[in-house]
Parts: structure tokens; C-alpha cells; sequence
């Protein structure tokens, strides 16, 4: 055992419960403490917050999104499309193009945004299951239908299996407007609803599905273009492996998303966050550790006979130093690491319990909470900083006067 951390030990330790500087070390540890755990517990919350809109969006989005870098619509019956088709990681491969239109309903009048896709669209199971109303068939017989997203359905009253039809209308790519007879520069399709849709978010609320032959029909757009390329993954595959794959297959003409930069502000928006209540933490715990500076210095006043004596006994003012730079240290540290500990063991009785509920209608009934090895090591390496720096300056300032 080193001799200063020995001695930094017996007088951080001291039996000297009344001593005012053994109280303000006491005191100081117990602020970094609650800091930590305040971090712990906050950055825990976060990432819990993350899972679940990440579950919310990961429902109905594609693992990977393929659209063109430079142009809406792309052809997609190029021997790059095949070779990706073919890949051994995709499970299913599906293409669908996008458009906001105006459309009818009974008597009520809005606006959509039209996503024509592929039978094979339909078939995913993860798919299936955001429907909440009637059923995800697009096609019956020569019949087109269409399924709704909920807050399209509720906003005109479409309902699955009615008789009254969904009128969409799109201005005609090789017409021109006309004044005198506007509904002569417009394409027309009619679908008939018959299911209702949610995958848990807000991006499908104003979607309108309907297939994809007639979207391109009402859009003007051929056969063989797409607006976007959707792929879901077969189970336990490696996404950015596959992304990697896909970009070096078509080239840089085309733009390769997984389901994180296709929500890349939401995510971003999160971090931010996250980031920001992190410093306001980090500073509150600053603020806190101003109190080691203030014992630390009156401790080296205190001791003085003590730095005298072992002056006299041939302690160097390395040594000297380094006792109280430890006795900082150990202040600091053990804050730190009763705090976060104690953050962990609440995170994890949240997690496994339940105890503080949500307010309102969420998703989620408690608040949820996920613990990153990653936050841990950030949080203790912030704290470790702010204790060397507020150790290191009165050990140096103050015995700099007395050595």
C-alpha cells in the first residue's frame, strides 16, 4: 500500500465525527453521490425513451430504404436491382412509390399520401400486424382496395368494407391544366377501402395504400420505375453489413438508409437532448465539488504540524502532495461510485418492477429505462475529470505557501 494513500485514508476516515472538515468532505461525497445517480438514472431514461419510438417506427419501416440520390423515381429492372433482389440476407424485397394527392370520400374531401406497393408488401407479418381494422389485401379479383392509416380514417370517417368508394385524383403528367374544364387535367382511380392501419408512430396516420399498378396508372410514372426500394432482412442479419453490401451493388447514384437515417432527426433530436441534460448534470456535480476544494484547503491548514513533521522525517513535497491529492480523489470517487451504483440498483428495480408510472395514455405504462455499459464509463470518466482538476489545484496552491 503506498504510504499517501495510507495517510489519505486515515484522515479522510478519521474517527473525528464532529470535525467541521470531516462533515464537509461528508458532505461533498453525498452531493457527487446524488449527481451520479441523477445520471445514471436520467441517461437510463433516455435510452429507454429510445427503444420505444424505435419500436414504435421499427413496426411498418423497412429494414433498408433504397430511393435515387438525384432523380424521384428510378428504374428498377437493372441487373444491380437483381443482384440485391438476390442477396442472401433479404427476405423480402418490395418497391413503392409515394405521391400527396387529393382525395374523396362519401362527401368529404382531403388530403394523402398515396403509397402503392407490391402484393408482396402485404404479406410481411410485421405488416399484417399493424392492422387493426379489416384486413391488408389490396387486390380482389379486378377490384382495387385500399387500406387506410388510422388518423386518414378517422379524419373521414372510412370505414372497412363500406360500399362508398375512395375517389383519388392526381394531376396528369401529360395534360395541361385547363380552365374551363380543371377535371379534364386530372388522373383518376377509385379504390374501396377495406382495412384500417397503425404501426404505433404518426408516419403512416395519413397514408393511403392502395397497389401499386394503379398508383402508377394515377401518377404516370412506367412499369419499371419505383420511387423507393424497401428491404426487410431475414432474421439475426447484420443491417449495416447489408447496407455496405447494397451501396457498393448500386453505386453512389442511389441512397442506402437503414431504419436509423430514415428517423434521423427524431434520433438526432434525442441525443441532443440527452447530451444537453448530461452537461447540465456534469455542471450541477462542478458546482458540488467545489466543496472538495474547500475541505481539501482547510485540511492542509489544519495539518500544517502534520506537514511539518513529516518534513522532518524526510517526506518530500512530492509525497506531501500526493496525500491530499488522494484524499480529493477518494472524495470524489466514492461519491461516484455510491451514486451510480445506487442509480443502477433504481434503474434496475424500475426496469424489473415498475414503480414510477407514466402520466397520461403512453405506450408504455412505466417509465422505461435502459442501461448502456457506455453511459456508465462516460459518466465515471467526467466525474474522474472534474475530481483531478479539483484536487489537483488546491494541493498545488495551498502547500505551494506552506512547502
Amino acid at each position: 500500500m503506498h504510504l499517501s494513500y495510507f495517510i489519505a485514508r486515515r484522515y479522510l476516515f478519521a474517527k473525528k465525527s464532529h470535525n467541521v472538515i470531516n462533515i464537509i468532505s461528508l458532505i461533498s461525497a453525498i452531493g457527487i453521490a446524488v449527481g451520479s445517480c441523477a445520471l445514471i438514472i436520467v441517461l437510463s431514461i433516455y435510452n429507454g425513451f429510445e427503444e420505444v419510438v424505435r419500436s414504435m417506427y421499427d413496426r411498418a419501416m423497412p429494414d433498408i430504404a433504397v430511393t435515387s440520390a438525384s432523380s424521384k423515381y428510378f428504374r428498377t429492372d437493372t441487373p444491380a436491382f437483381d443482384a440485391v433482389r438476390s442477396m442472401s440476407s433479404v427476405a423480402l424485397y418490395s418497391e413503392s412509390i409515394e405521391e400527396t394527392v387529393f382525395l374523396t370520400y362519401d362527401r368529404e374531401e382531403g388530403t394523402a399520401v398515396l403509397k402503392g406497393v407490391e402484393q408482396a408488401y402485404t404479406e410481411d407479418p410485421e405488416l399484417q400486424s399493424c392492422i387493426v381494422d379489416g384486413e391488408f389485401t389490396l387486390m380482389h379479383g379486378e377490384v382495387a382496395q385500399a387500406v387506410t392509416g388510422r388518423g386518414l380514417a378517422v379524419e373521414m370517417g372510412i370505414r372497412p368494407r363500406f360500399l362508398d368508394p375512395i375517389e383519388v385524383y392526381f394531376p396528369a403528367r401529360d395534360r395541361e391544366i385547363s380552365l374551363v374544364n380543371p377535371a379534364a387535367s386530372l388522373n383518376k382511380e377509385t379504390f374501396y377501402p377495406i382495412g384500417m392501419f397503425f404501426s404505433g408512430g404518426e408516419s403512416y396516420a395519413n397514408t393511403l395504400f392502395v397497389p401499386i399498378e394503379r398508383a402508377r396508372r394515377l401518377v404516370g410514372v412506367p412499369d419499371n420505375e419505383a420511387g423507393v426500394v424497401e428491404l426487410r432482412l431475414v432474421p439475426g442479419a447484420d443491417v449495416q453489413d447489408a447496407v455496405r453490401q447494397v451501396r457498393e451493388t448500386l453505386g453512389p447514384e442511389y441512397a442506402v438508409k437503414d431504419k436509423y437515417m430514415q428517423n434521423e432527426t427524431v434520433y438526432r433530436m434525442m441525443r441532443i437532448e440527452k447530451v444537453v441534460i448530461f452537461m447540465i448534470l456534469l455542471f450541477i456535480i462542478i458546482v458540488v465539488s467545489c466543496n472538495v476544494f474547500g475541505s481539501l484547503t482547510m485540511l492542509i491548514i489544519e495539518k500544517r504540524d502534520d506537514i511539518a513533521t513529516l518534513q522532518y522525517l524526510g517526506a518530500r513535497p512530492g509525497l506531501i502532495r500526493r496525500i491530499f491529492f488522494d484524499e480529493g480523489w477518494m472524495i470524489v470517487l466514492l461519491g461516484a461510485v455510491v451514486g451510480m451504483l445506487a442509480g443502477i440498483a433504481l434503474c434496475l428495480i424500475q426496469y424489473h418492477v415498475g414503480v414510477i408510472r407514466m402520466p397520461g395514455n403512453f405506450v408504455v405504462e412505466y417509465y422505461p429505462v435502459v442501461i448502456k455499459p457506455l453511459d456508465i464509463l462516460i459518466t465515471l470518466a467526467g466525474i474522474a475529470l472534474i475530481g483531478l482538476f479539483i484536487t489537483a489545484l488546491p494541493t498545488r496552491r495551498t502547500l505551494s505557501r506552506i512547502l
